[in-house]
């Protein structure tokens, strides 16, 4: 009887540890999401800010390609963002079932 005690013991330790281990994958993969998701927003808008002022400096336009660039980044960063958001929500629900 002492070695079975000793065994579901054991068993429990390691039960836990393997829980802990799990949740703290789990805490790294949602920041790593996050982190996905901002970059793409920020390199959205510095991209397309950067086409923007090399099209001003072409065609001699300062600042209006810039500023028009800029929106355009700022929205096309969001709709990746969502659509990234949407694709990960999609993917944890159909995990979970």
């Amino acid at each position: 009887m002492k070695k079975l005690d000793e065994i579901s013991t054991r068993l429990k330790i390691a039960k836990e540890k393997y829980t802990d281990t799990k949740k703290k994958k789990t805490d790294y993969f949602f920041l790593g999401n996050a982190f996905k998701i901002s970059t793409e927003l920020v390199a959205a808008v510095v991209i397309s800010s950067f086409i923007g002022f090399i099209l001003d400096n072409f065609f001699d336009t300062k600042p209006w390609l810039i500023i028009c660039f800029f929106f355009l980044g700022v929205i096309a960063g969001i709709l990746n963002a969502v659509r990234s958001a949407k694709k990960m929500h999609n993917l944890n629900n159909t995990n979970s079932k």
